[in-house]
């Protein structure tokens, strides 16, 4: 599943081209694919998109009639505009790059200037819900959020999360998303790195010094992140239908058995919260 830096490099591409444009159809060819909620009375036909957010991994594009398009790409989801620009944002298969609508597109939605909006989605996990804007915030998983790294006033409420959670690893603190929402399998192993925290040490005995490091940690390797285009991890691309390049400069993340950019001792891959977890026995001591 793509991480935080991935959905949002997809949504910086969706709102460089989308946003200002109006929406003049809409065609379901999946009907679990789009999904409208009951207190919306209207179809997002004729309506301008005029903004597009991340929560997380959510993506929201907001319209000009108080509705909202809220996205998640799941394990195999695609947006994709095809226009006097063509662009693709999401897991890199020939639906990037062939002709569009194929067998695994699921909605379409038609935009003025000649734009077409793809959402494609192999193994039909993700999802389109239209839903009232005043509401988006509402949705369970969303209400549940912690805070995130990219937020700069995210610290304090971090803590307090993960305070409730003193008998649990640090690593699988970080990978609640209740706890700090964004942060997947890579970037908890490079954050743990970052600020020299054992994975399996548990809550309760990482100070609080270590955690204001460990929280700066997972913002700074995300911002890096972004800046490369993302993780590609196997089979994700950016917004621009590259591959990202951050796992080329990952300090610990698929690296076992190679040397410690810090210390030169042996990387090790282990399993911590029932992931495969890599990490410096050196420089990450319990």
């Amino acid at each position: 599943m793509p991480e935080l830096p991935e959905v949002e490099t997809v949504r910086r591409g969706l709102e460089r081209l989308v946003v200002g444009h109006r929406i003049l159809g809409v065609e379901v060819r999946e009907g679990k694919s789009f999904l409208i909620d009951e207190r919306v009375k209207s179809s997002p036909v004729g309506s301008t998109v005029i903004a597009a957010r991340r929560r997380a991994k959510v993506l929201i594009l907001d319209l000009d009639d108080a509705t909202s398009l809220v996205v998640h790409l799941k394990m195999t989801g695609q947006m994709v505009v095809r226009g006097a620009e063509t662009w693709g944002g999401g897991h890199p298969s020939d639906s990037l790059v062939d002709a569009l609508p194929d067998r695994s597109t699921r909605v379409i939605l038609t935009l003025d200037g000649d734009l077409r909006l793809f959402f494609n989605d192999q193994r039909k996990f993700g999802w389109i819900r239209l839903m009232p804007t005043s509401a988006v915030e509402e949705m369970e998983f969303i209400r549940r959020l912690g805070p995130e790294p990219l937020e700069p006033d995210g610290l304090d409420e971090f803590k307090r999360r993960v305070a409730r959670h003193p008998r649990t690893s640090i690593k699988a603190a970080l990978l609640d998303q209740s706890v700090v929402a964004g942060i997947g399998n890579i970037y908890a192993d490079e954050a743990l790195w970052a600020a020299r925290v054992n994975p399996s040490r548990l809550v309760a005995d990482v100070s609080a010094v270590k955690l204001r490091q460990l929280f700066e940690s997972a913002r700074d390797v995300m911002e890096l992140s972004l800046s490369l285009g993302g993780s590609t991890d196997r089979n994700y691309v950016d917004a621009e239908g590259r591959r990202g390049a951050y796992l080329d400069f990952a300090h610990v993340f698929r690296r076992d058995g190679d040397p410690c950019h810090r210390c030169g001792t042996t990387i090790k891959k282990t399993r911590v919260a029932g992931r495969g977890t890599h990490y410096c026995p050196h420089c990450q001591r319990r």
